[in-house]
């Protein structure tokens, strides 16, 4: 019997190592990996310079208090910038990230109003999961937030709702755990003129989305828009707990000291595995992210949209959604995949969610997806 918490539905097995975009099982039996640990292991598993950097760390020194100076948090802080008039804070996970954001943006403006879009999902503490758009898993924790608002994503008529009395409204480009839903053009694009001009603070949550996933550091690049705040975490070091808060330069006097801390946040350890991360995320391997990407999107649409139990293939980058007709179940699906060695997600809307890493190659990938096919064929 277990002692842990039964919170997770766990595949009976266990991954006990990895190699680049593979993953091995306590059985002996090797998969190509689909998922990068949800988004996480952007750049694969048993990286040498990521390796290095953090072992090199480990010698140095495990940890210390925030109350000193930290030259790795500066660095990693810069890198993310890239010389805009940005600030940065450092914490340990996502929804950390996003609770930090719920602070800054209510201490900011003095308002309290937020708000967020159905099927959303933006963590799991009380404030984080105020915000997230999926009632299922809301139920039972009691009363969150009382002043958060929900309007539908991808809705131009929606946006009339984001007046002046609201603090900020968070927004995913993607909505992962919502189907893998990509926002539109034109209407992020119009949210954000909406929010600018009923003063209200934009914060986009690039948890998923951001380091690369998409073929830029961050997925609101590919649209030009400039959120106020933007959170992060998940690929920022590559497995190891970090989480980041990034807000516009004017922010910076609603946190002062006391306003807000983390023990563990900006630790030395994430600390040098996202100072590496960054190095490697080069323009070279984001295009190349891109290239792949596109190629993915239209081998997938070519060999699997003709199948009668996909309905739509969605997303960006390598952040990709098939949705599956319901007479096929998708934890069905992954089970079969995993016996063919290849391991992949789930999401809303029965769909079977992409997130392989972004040093994948395109023999891997045709590899994948073939496999996919022969599984959905046998339906």
């Amino acid at each position: 019997m277990s002692t842990l918490f039964n919170t997770y539905k766990r595949f009976p097995f266990e991954i006990i190592s990895g190699e680049g975009v593979y993953l091995t099982d306590n059985h002996g039996k090797r998969y190509l990996d689909l998922t990068s640990g949800i988004g996480v292991c952007n750049l694969g598993y048993n990286v040498e310079s990521l390796n290095q950097a953090v072992i090199q760390q480990l010698h140095r020194l495990w940890h210390t208090s925030n109350l000193y100076h930290s030259t790795l948090q500066e660095q990693v802080a810069a890198k993310l910038v890239k010389g805009k008039d940005q600030l940065v804070f450092f914490c340990n996970s996502g929804t950390e990230a996003n609770e930090a954001a719920i602070k800054l943006a209510r201490k900011y403006t003095g308002k309290h109003k937020l708000m967020a879009f159905h099927q959303s999902f933006h963590g799991r503490t009380m404030g984080a999961l105020s915000i997230t758009g999926n009632e299922t898993i809301k139920s039972g924790f009691g009363r969150l937030l009382n002043d958060v608002d929900f309007i539908d994503y991808n809705e131009m008529s929606s946006l009339s709702a984001i007046t002046s009395d609201y603090a900020a409204v968070f927004v995913e480009i993607i909505q992962g755990e919502g189907g893998v839903t990509l926002a539109d053009t034109e209407w992020l694009i119009a949210l954000e003129k909406q929010c600018q001009t009923q003063g209200v603070l934009l914060i986009v949550d690039e948890i998923q989305t951001g380091m690369g996933r998409t073929g830029k550091l961050f997925a609101h690049q590919h649209y030009g828009i400039q959120p106020d705040i933007i959170t992060l975490a998940k690929g920022l070091a590559n497995g190891l707990p970090c989480g980041a808060v990034i807000g516009k330069q004017k922010l910076g006097e609603a946190f002062q000291p006391g306003s807000h801390g983390s023990t563990f946040g900006g630790n030395p350890i994430a600390m040098a595995a996202a100072n590496q991360v960054l190095d490697c995320l080069t323009p070279t391997l984001l295009e190349e992210v891109q290239h792949k990407a596109e190629w993915l999107f239209e081998k997938i649409e070519k060999e699997l949209t003709a199948l009668t139990m996909v309905k739509r293939v969605s997303g960006k980058g390598f952040m990709l959604g098939i949705q599956l007709a319901n007479n096929v179940p998708v934890e069905e699906v992954l089970g079969k995949l995993h016996e063919k060695g290849i391991l992949a997600l789930s999401a809303r809307g029965n769909t079977l969610r992409l997130l392989p890493p972004l040093i994948i190659s395109k023999e891997e990938l045709d590899k994948a997806i073939t496999q996919i096919h022969q599984v959905l064929s046998a339906y």
